[in-house]
């Protein structure tokens, strides 16, 4: 895998002859019709992993929750009890703020040289490709994505993340300025102190990765509060980070509810800096909890309704192919998702059938089985969201061409819905919907493509089918977004920055600009008698 260009399997374009691993799964098996796999998702697999980690990371050492409390992680391909972990709260966020402040001012991390920050993130790194297959296993039983996502893409990109931020630790510096008089100016770039970081259940490690690297480069430390729904792989990973030579207190990780611990996170006194990925109304809250505090620094990647446009000189199967598993991707649960599928008229009608076709072939079942293109939602309540959003749309009069209801009898398992006929107003056309349902919409030219496109809150990513340069030049311009993918999508590597214009967000994750989170910048200037130079 280490040979292998891990940003590749992770995204999909039609760039290169060779197919992917997704086009692979999805192309080769044929049809799989839902009255077929529904028998799929009832008999579940042994997840190949023990769960060894339950307790919240603080100090270096696992811990019980102050108050005792504990709260069920559960199968979402069962919605059974995988295990009870404990619940922090407000307590405990000050126990680890405690610990992780301690670890700053008194600690070695910020004072050892960035040199030996980098070779224990290296270390790190190794260690996760040595626990892959572990590492993936939890992460599949906890969330419901395909198994083979996880080991395959996911693990090893997580490694990749660390390993880029451990390149960058020592290549951290100010800079020298002239001055208009006779004085020496320069600029300290220094770490910003106790970052509060709270992530998400779609990509938990990812985000974790996202947030860490960044952090830990810069010679930050970290209390990290994990989603409620998928505690298991960070507490893994963070026990990777202490074998790796990581000082007691530079990573703390609670577990627990974004009311309790998410809300002392972000209103703690003694947090200098809070990260949030998640919805657009909790990062309202996390804005407001921050400023009423200590006007703590704050980076928010929030919620997204991304159109993926595919112009009329688009080749239509690859269209549908890649508009797919822009949509449909981790069972439709990323920010960035291209939600709106707006399609040139010229081959609109074309379009829906073969859209209706490739969702009708889709694989679904156990995540831990091989060849399933989707497992089921995370969690009840998504799952209830979803199909709430389904009837709306059917109610607003959208058609439902594919899906549309639950895929067997237990498990939070959804067909694989598409609706054409949308219309810019409806509730599927300007929510986030957050799960796999496609909605088909139908434009004319592109000063229309682009006014609809804009006329969204959000502003996180979109896609851009076309054969024609200039046209991909006008539209990678006008749209008001983070990031735009032109005949590709979810290309993530490490290097590329990521977050949103609009109601998606505040800052960049990833690459260079998302040092700057975690960095402040101190100018000193010193007074020169009789220089040389200036």
């Amino acid at each position: 895998m280490a040979s292998r260009r891990v940003s590749s399997l992770l995204s999909r374009s039609f760039m290169s002859s060779s197919p992917s691993l997704f086009s692979l799964r999805g192309m080769n098996r044929g049809a799989q019709r839902y009255s077929n796999a529904a028998a799929a998702v009832e008999n579940t697999i042994t997840p190949p992993v023990k769960v060894e980690h339950t307790q919240l990371l603080i100090g270096g050492r696992f811990v019980d929750a102050v108050s005792g409390k504990t709260f069920p992680t559960l199968d979402p391909r069962n919605g059974e009890e995988i295990a009870q972990v404990a619940e922090g709260d407000a307590e405990d966020v000050n126990r680890a703020v405690a610990a992780a402040r301690k670890a700053f001012d008194e600690g070695p991390w910020p004072r050892m040289t960035a040199y030996e920050r980098s070779k224990i993130l290296f270390r790190f790194a190794d260690l996760i490709e040595k626990h892959n297959d572990e590492i993936a296993a939890l992460e599949t039983w906890d969330n419901g994505k395909p198994y083979e996502q996880s080991v395959q893409i996911e693990v090893p990109m997580l490694a990749r993340v660390f390993r880029y931020y451990a390149g960058w630790a020592d290549k951290i510096h100010g800079m020298t300025m002239p001055g208009d008089g006779p004085h020496h100016v320069q600029t300290l770039h220094e770490p910003i102190g106790v970052a509060g970081q709270i992530i998400p259940w779609n990509f938990p490690l990812l985000m974790l990765s996202w947030k860490l690297g960044p952090a830990l480069a810069c010679g930050n430390t970290i209390v990290l509060k994990t989603a409620e729904q998928t505690p298991l792989s960070a507490l893994l990973v963070g026990k990777l980070l202490h074998e790796a030579g990581l000082p007691d207190g530079v990573v703390n990780i609670v577990s627990g509810f974004g009311a309790t611990a998410g809300a002392a996170i972000a209103s703690h006194m003694d947090v200098d800096k809070v990260a949030f990925t998640g919805s657009t109304d909790v990062g309202k809250i996390i804005l407001e909890l921050a400023s009423k505090s200590n006007l703590k620094a704050v980076t928010l990647e929030l919620g997204g309704k991304s159109p993926f446009i595919v112009c009329e000189d688009a080749d239509v199967d690859q269209a549908v192919e890649l508009a797919h598993f822009a949509l449909f991707f981790n069972q439709g649960q990323c920010c960035c998702a291209g939600s709106r599928t707006f399609v040139h008229e010229r081959v609109y009608d074309e379009f829906v059938e073969k859209a209706k076709a490739r969702a009708l072939k889709r694989n679904v079942g156990d995540p831990f089985k091989s060849g399933i293109e989707q497992g089921p939602q995370v969690d009840s309540e998504q799952f209830k969201k979803i199909l709430k959003y389904i009837k709306y749309g059917v109610d607003a009069g959208a058609t439902l061409q594919a899906g549309g209801d639950r895929l067997g009898s237990k498990g939070y398992y959804i067909q694989p819905t598409v609706f054409s006929d949308v219309k810019d107003d409806m509730l599927i056309a300007t929510d986030e919907i957050f799960g796999p349902v496609q909605t088909i919409l139908k434009f004319k030219d592109l000063d229309e493509v682009i006014a609809r496109a804009n006329n969204s809150r959000y502003g996180l990513a979109a896609g851009v089918f076309t054969q024609n340069l200039d046209t991909a030049h006008r539209l990678m311009r006008a749209l008001r977004v983070g990031t735009v993918w032109i005949n590709c999508f979810d290309v993530l590597d490490a290097s590329i920055p990521f977050g949103g214009y609009k109601m998606s967000g505040i800052g960049r994750e990833k690459g260079l600009y998302s040092l700057n989170n975690y960095l402040q910048v101190k100018a000193v200037v010193t007074s020169l008698k009789n220089p040389a130079w200036l």
